[in-house]
């Protein structure tokens, strides 16, 4: 089955599999480059999807796994890690992190580990939504899955 996938989203799907995260990529007639299409094309809360946003920390790629129901505060996230300035990181800085375009960016699956923060926003939903490295792409998850592929640190990613 995992044939029919792009050559991207294959990857994630070897990455999950060997996480032991047994949720299926689905595959989407239309885009879900943004969390309120992806919400629209499943039938699920817009806070459901977990939007994978590449950051810039001290020079180093930084993978934010955040609700789409919100924007990353950077100042308050850098302030929460203790870090410099986080500043967003350009298309072509994402694919080189990843490996995968905007709007199709996997929490897993990359050429390298990213260090990873997972916003505690997304634990309230009892399935996660996540891109599957291509904007046609999606594979559901819980938030316990989504820490465990991603070694991420559960944080709030906005204040309050």
């Amino acid at each position: 089955m995992t044939s029919s996938l792009p050559a991207r989203s294959r990857a994630v799907a070897e990455a999950l599999a060997a996480a032991g995260v047994p949720g299926g990529i689905r595959l989407l007639p239309d885009s879900a480059r943004t969390a309120a299409e992806a919400a629209a094309a499943l039938g699920c809360e817009v806070g459901a999807i977990a939007n994978s946003l590449v950051f810039l920390c001290g020079g180093a790629p930084l993978l934010v796994m955040t609700s789409g129901a919100h924007r990353v505060d950077t100042v308050h996230l850098a302030g929460r890690l203790g870090t410099g300035p986080i500043e967003r990181a350009t298309a072509a800085q994402v694919r080189e992190a990843t490996g995968q375009a905007i709007g199709g960016v996997a929490p897993t699956g990359h050429p390298a580990r990213l260090r990873t923060v997972v916003d505690t926003a997304l634990q309230q939903y009892e399935v996660l939504w996540a891109a599957a490295g291509h904007p046609h792409t999606v594979v559901p998850m819980t938030y316990e899955e989504l820490l465990r592929v991603t070694a991420g640190t559960p944080s709030a990613v906005t204040p309050g």
